[in-house]
């Protein structure tokens, strides 16, 4: 089969490979019909994740179709449509149990385009299938829910509930990208006060208008002044972080009010600065988090019934052979105005 090799920092090739096999009675291989690339798989080829080594085919987002499935897998069947989803619990260690399945003790986890070969293929190996992939209904369009395996849920668990937003309150999120997005949209379930969003890009401020930001400020117009202005100089009670860079971070611990939560949700490749002389005594909560992705069975169920504007954030579409001339544009998002870019089989 064909798939996106990643070669080490700076490098990546489509290219010819082995076809996955069964290696666990828990696993199923998939074939393809949608993947997408994540500022994740932006990070591995930059070189800020270590972890994942020069040969893995990269990427941890599809739905697909099982083509075979292990003696030991029960949720689903050949033939079965289904999303793959970012992380992949064995269901039996203490995190899984805890449904912290991000953390999983038994060689699950996330490990989809970051310890094993991942979804940017035309087929994939899924580990622990009967957690990690979930049938899908026959109304629900493959390139919608692909955006089901990782973006929704973790802006959803790590942002909006790690953040643990109520109704009437002040949400700033720093970041209008996918996540960011994604987390407005999310956000907007618990009835907020106000949702103000930040970014460089007037088109990503744009997007989180339409996707329920009541608020859009540019980051280098000091959104500080414009947050003390709006809460009347008490702060922000959730601000999440969703960009993964060291200013974004801090620029969230100066919003944030006395007493409320900073979600990081942005994947950071470096060190930042905590600023603990100003806020040990603040009363804030800082949450950090991989996503579980416990929550995407309530998701899916969302997408059916219509109330997850996910065909808002898929802005561009290609073949899944066109994959480099994907990454180019994904990766000039600031100039493209790539939000997501969604890969599909065939012509």
């Amino acid at each position: 089969m064909e798939a996106l090799v990643y070669h080490g920092a700076g490098k990546s090739a489509w290219e010819k490979v082995a076809d996955p096999e069964l290696v666990d009675p828990t696993d199923v291989v998939v074939e393809v019909l949608a993947t997408t690339i994540c500022g994740t798989d932006l990070h591995i080829l930059k070189g800020d994740v270590p972890e994942t080594k020069p040969g893995t085919i990269l990427g941890h987002e599809a739905v697909g179709r099982v083509v075979e499935a292990g003696a030991g897998v029960r949720s689903v069947s050949v033939g079965d449509r289904v999303l793959v989803s970012c992380v992949s619990p064995c269901g039996q260690c203490r995190y899984c149990r805890e449904q912290a399945y991000g953390q999983c003790l038994n060689g699950g986890g996330w490990v989809l385009g970051h310890l094993i070969n991942g979804t940017q293929a035309a087929y994939v190996r899924v580990p622990f299938a009967d957690l990690a992939v979930h049938p899908l209904p026959s109304g629900v369009d493959s390139a919608e829910a692909v955006l089901l395996s990782d973006i929704f849920p973790t802006s959803y668990e790590v942002g909006v509930l790690n953040g643990g937003v109520r109704p009437g309150d002040t949400v700033v999120i720093v970041g209008a990208g996918p996540i960011g997005l994604a987390a407005a949209a999310t956000a907007k379930l618990y009835s907020p006060g106000r949702i103000i969003a930040v970014d460089l890009a007037d088109s990503r401020l744009e997007a989180a208008r339409r996707l329920g930001a009541d608020v859009v400020v540019r980051a280098d117009e000091n959104p500080e002044d414009l947050v003390r202005e709006l809460t009347g100089g008490l702060g922000a009670d959730v601000v999440m972080e969703a960009v993964g860079v060291p200013d974004t971070f801090e620029l969230c611990t100066r919003l944030v009010r006395a007493g409320g939560t900073v979600a990081n949700v942005g994947v950071h490749g470096k060190p930042v600065t905590l600023h603990l002389e100003d806020l040990w005594i603040k009363n804030v909560t800082i949450r950090t988090g991989l996503v579980d992705t416990y929550s995407t069975p309530v998701l899916l169920d969302m997408l059916a019934a219509g109330k997850l504007p996910v065909a808002e954030l898929a802005t561009h579409r290609f073949r899944l052979d066109q994959i480099e001339e994907a990454y180019d544009v994904f990766g000039r998002s600031a100039e493209t105005g790539a939000l997501k870019v969604i890969l599909t089989a065939g012509s």
